[in-house]
C-alpha cells in the first residue's frame, strides 16, 4: 500500500484490531478522513464504533494497526495526549464532574495558566467564545454541572472540545439529548468548524441527521468494515442492510392492539418547578406519546408520576387507588420507569446485569431473608435471552455493555418487575435502528398484553409511528392530546413552541 499522505488527508487508521479476552471487538478496520470533511461512522450498538474511537482518542491501545495524523505517525498514550495532539472526543455517555462549574469542566486539563496560577479572565473568554459558537451565551460559566439538564450538559461536553483547538473532533451521538433548536445550532457549528479545516467523525443512529452533516460514510458490523462510500450514492435501506447484515423492511413494526379500561389517571398534577396542572388518563393496551422540546417538562412529568420529584398538588390514580408518593409505593402499584439518564440513575453501572434486572422485585428469589443467587441469575438470564442482550453472562457489569444493550437491561428490569404501567423516558436515545425496531415491536407486544405505556421522546417520527395518542408539552403545560393520526411533525413542533395549529 502507498503510505504517502494525499493532499488534505487529515486522519488515516489502517488495519486496527482490538481484542478483549475472547471478544474480538475490532478486526482490521481502516478509515480515512480528509481535512474539513465529515465522515459518518455507522453501525449497530456493539459493532465496534466506540471501541474504534477510543483507540483514536487514546483510551484504548490497539493490538494491531497504525494511525497517522496529517501524515505523521500517531499513537497517543492516553486521552490527554490525544487531545494535545489535536484529537477531541465527545462521548455519548457524558463525562463531567457534577460538582464543578461549567467553566471548570470545559477547561479541565487545559487550563489557562500564568506563573503557575489559573488565568480566570483568559479562561472565561475562551469559554464564552465556545458557548457563543454553540448559540448558548446564556449558559453561565459559574453554574455547577449538577444543576443543569442532560441537554445542557451535552452542550458543555461539546464546548470542551471546541476550546481545545482540535484538528479532529469525534461526535458520538451528540444530539441524543438536544432539542431541535440546539441540534440545528450544532449543525451550524460543525459547518463552521469544517470551514476552518477541522475534520469531523460523526456517530449517529439518525440516518437523516447523518445525511445533513456528512459527506461520506463507513459502516461497521461485528467489528469489521461492512461498507463505505459517499452518502449521496446510497439509500437508507442499503445502509441499514449493511448495518444489520439483512434487509430491514420495517423500521417501525406494528403490533395491532386495542386500548381497554383506564388504568392510570392524573388530575391537576404539578411539581415544584414543573409540570403545571397536568391531567390525562391512559388505558390498558394503549401507548400514549409525550412530545415537546428539551426543558418542556416531559421528564419532570414522569419523575413526579414515579414520585422521584416532589408533587406540589394533584393526584395520581392507579385503577381505584391513590398510591402514596414514594417510588416504593408507585412500584407496588404497578408503575415502572426507564430513565433518560441510564448512566446517572437508570442503571447501577458497577453492579451486574443480574442485579440490575432483579433489583425492583427480589421476592421470587428470597426465602427467610436469604437470596438464592443461582435462581436470581437464572431469572435474569431468561430476560436477557428474551431481549437479546449481548453479554458474556448475567454476572457481567452493566458498565461493560454497549449503550443499546444497557437500554435492553433497563427494559428487562421493568418486564421482570411485572409493571402494568410503563413510563419510558427517551428509551431509544443512542440506540441503533435495528435495536429501535426491536423496542418498537416490544412496546406493541406489551400493549397487546394489556400494559399501559407513557412514551416520552424528542424524535417525533417515532411517536407518530408507534403511539395511539400523542400529547405535546410546552413550558411545563400539557397543551393538547390527539390521536397520533391527527398530528404531523410540523403541527407537533408548532404546539411545542407555543403556536396554535
Amino acid at each position: 500500500m502507498n503510505t504517502t499522505p494525499r493532499a488534505g488527508l487529515r486522519l488515516r487508521m489502517t488495519g486496527i484490531s482490538k481484542r478483549f479476552g475472547a471478544t474480538q471487538a475490532l478486526d482490521r478496520v481502516s478509515l480515512e478522513v480528509q481535512a474539513g470533511e465529515a465522515l459518518a461512522l455507522i453501525g449497530e450498538n456493539g459493532a465496534g464504533k466506540s471501541t474504534l474511537m477510543k483507540v483514536l482518542s487514546g483510551a484504548h491501545a490497539a493490538d494491531a494497526g497504525t494511525m497517522e495524523l496529517d501524515g505523521c505517525p500517531y499513537r497517543p498514550a492516553n486521552p490527554h495526549a490525544a487531545r494535545q495532539s489535536g484529537v477531541a472526543m465527545i462521548y455519548q455517555e457524558l463525562n463531567l464532574a457534577p460538582d464543578l462549574s461549567v467553566e471548570d469542566n470545559i477547561m479541565l486539563g487545559q487550563e489557562e495558566r500564568c506563573f503557575g496560577f489559573v488565568n480566570r479572565a483568559a479562561q472565561r473568554r475562551r469559554v464564552h467564545e465556545a458557548l457563543n459558537l454553540l448559540g448558548h451565551p446564556d449558559l453561565r460559566p459559574e453554574t455547577e454541572i449538577r444543576h443543569l439538564s442532560v441537554g445542557a450538559r451535552q452542550l458543555v461536553e461539546i464546548a470542551r472540545a471546541l476550546v481545545s483547538w482540535a484538528r479532529v473532533i469525534v461526535f458520538d451521538e451528540p444530539t441524543s439529548s438536544l432539542s431541535r433548536r440546539d441540534t440545528e445550532h450544532l449543525f451550524d457549528v460543525i459547518r463552521r468548524l469544517r470551514g476552518r479545516g477541522v475534520s469531523i467523525v460523526y456517530i449517529s443512529h439518525f440516518l437523516e441527521e447523518v445525511r445533513e452533516v456528512c459527506d461520506r460514510y463507513s459502516v461497521l458490523r461485528d467489528g469489521r468494515t461492512a461498507g463505505a462510500g459517499r452518502l449521496a450514492e446510497v439509500t437508507e435501506a442499503q445502509i441499514v442492510s449493511l448495518m444489520v447484515g439483512r434487509t430491514v423492511e420495517e423500521l417501525f413494526p406494528k403490533v395491532p392492539h386495542q386500548p381497554g379500561d383506564v388504568i392510570l389517571s392524573l388530575d391537576g398534577l404539578s411539581g415544584e418547578r414543573m409540570p403545571h396542572d397536568v391531567s390525562f388518563s391512559v388505558r390498558r393496551g394503549e401507548i400514549l406519546g409525550i412530545a415537546g422540546l428539551v426543558g418542556a417538562g416531559r421528564t419532570e412529568l414522569l419523575r413526579c408520576l414515579f414520585a422521584l420529584e416532589q408533587v406540589r398538588r394533584g393526584t395520581v390514580h392507579v385503577m381505584d387507588t391513590v398510591p402514596r408518593a414514594s417510588p416504593r409505593d408507585r412500584i407496588g402499584a404497578g408503575l415502572g420507569l426507564v430513565s433518560e439518564d441510564r448512566k446517572g440513575e437508570g442503571l447501577a453501572q458497577i453492579r451486574s446485569i443480574a442485579e440490575n434486572i432483579t433489583y425492583s422485585r427480589l421476592a421470587p428469589y428470597s426465602r427467610h431473608g436469604w437470596l438464592n443467587l443461582s435462581a436470581l441469575r437464572r431469572g435474569a438470564q431468561r430476560w436477557m435471552q428474551a431481549l437479546d442482550v449481548k453479554a458474556r453472562s448475567p454476572d457481567q457489569d452493566v458498565s461493560e455493555l454497549s449503550g443499546g444493550n444497557q437500554q435492553k437491561v433497563a427494559l428487562a428490569r421493568l418486564l421482570h418487575q411485572e409493571a402494568d404501567i410503563l413510563l419510558f423516558d427517551e428509551p431509544t436515545r443512542g440506540i441503533d435502528v435495528g435495536t429501535k425496531a426491536a423496542i418498537y415491536r416490544l412496546m406493541g407486544e406489551l400493549a397487546l398484553a394489556g400494559k399501559a405505556i407513557v412514551f416520552v421522546s424528542s424524535y417525533f417520527a417515532e411517536l407518530l409511528a408507534v403511539c395511539d395518542r400523542v400529547g405535546v408539552m410546552s413550558r411545563g403545560y400539557l397543551r393538547e392530546i390527539r390521536p397520533a393520526a391527527e398530528w404531523t411533525e410540523e403541527s407537533i413542533m408548532a404546539r411545542a413552541v407555543g403556536s396554535e395549529q
